[in-house]
């Protein structure tokens, strides 16, 4: 495994970062596909052991179960100093005016909320899970400027949202001296690079941290345009993001991936991890193999012509993933 530093920050995450979404209890409402406690624990060890230090899960996620199975298994098979973790808000947790968003008063109860779930002092990373046009920015900039006042969080991330809305939260934090964001989680990946016009941009020039999420587009770039899978075939969501143009680029990383004799996984994740303005994917896996190939991608090399190949049959797409 390599580390690299998030942004312009002295903070070091592992090349892979592991997305926890994956496990937490269904009967929260959550996914019918994600796995119980115990295999989401072996794949956490499996992950520690590979040398990933960076786990990234969310409130909402399985109603907050996937907090507290990633807090646990943190706690028993790694020292809290020597891993990163990072956790969301924005999301909907319960019924009401204050379950969900980012007022001041959502923010400071979720913080000590995901904390206890975590079982953790502190999150290396709180993220806005997505931007909240009912609230001014003002009041939700410097609530998090309070939660890391406070020493409840070390860092402050950002997730998908229109560049001008990042580029306004990073401009009223630095008028008041509060605390900026140091990283943007966006949708990006071989099938979806509308995140290249507008928002890449401004984070190279800003200096944050990119960790987009995913990378593999929900398994498409892996496998055959027609074949589904048990999340597939329940995931309205992703179905909204990809269209049926994409086939071609899905069939590109088949030829390279045969032809380097590497799966086509470790090619979608190469090639991200190959633009200089990527950090570190975020990699959501529920199988042993997926662990495997997500930390072989970080050694393989792609050429040029690779590079190019793989880049050259994009079309341009609506914008997805900022719901």
């Amino acid at each position: 495994m390599r580390y690299v530093k998030l942004g312009t920050t002295g903070l070091d995450v592992s090349r892979v970062i592991l997305g926890c979404m994956s496990w937490g209890d269904p009967s929260l409402g959550s996914h019918p596909w994600i796995l119980d406690e115990d295999a989401g624990r072996d794949l956490i060890r499996q992950a520690l052991e590979a040398g990933i230090t960076t786990f990234d899960t969310a409130n909402v996620y399985a109603g907050g179960s996937s907090e507290e199975f990633t807090g646990r298994a943190l706690r028993d098979f790694a020292k809290r100093e020597d891993v990163v973790i990072a956790t969301k808000v924005h999301g909907r947790m319960r019924p009401g005016p204050y379950g969900a968003g980012l007022s001041r008063k959502a923010i400071l109860h979720e913080i000590d909320a995901s904390l206890r779930r975590l079982g953790t002092d502190y999150v290396d990373l709180y993220q806005i899970h997505r931007w909240d046009p009912t609230v001014p920015i003002e009041e939700t900039m410097e609530a998090l400027h309070d939660v890391v006042r406070a020493g409840k969080v070390r860092y402050l991330g950002a997730s998908s949202m229109w560049a001008w809305q990042f580029a306004k939260a990073q401009s009223v934090a630095a008028a008041h001296g509060w605390t900026r964001f140091v990283s943007m989680q966006d949708h990006y990946n071989l099938i979806y690079r509308e995140e290249e016009r507008e928002m890449l941009p401004l984070c190279a020039d800003q200096g944050v941290g990119v960790i987009p999420w995913s990378p593999l587009a929900r398994g498409r770039i892996t496998r055959d345009w027609d074949a589904e899978t048990a999340r597939s075939e329940t995931d309205e969501f992703g179905a909204t993001l990809y269209v049926d143009e994409d086939r071609a680029i899905v069939e590109t990383v088949a030829k390279v991936a045969d032809r380097l004799g590497v799966s086509r996984a470790q090619v979608g994740l190469a090639w991200l991890l190959h633009q200089p303005v990527v950090t570190a994917p975020i990699v959501g896996v529920t199988k042993p193999v997926h662990l495997t190939d997500a930390v072989a991608a970080v050694d393989l090399e792609l050429s040029d012509d690779d590079l190019a190949e793989l880049g050259a049959g994009y079309r341009p797409h609506p914008v997805a993933g900022h719901a």
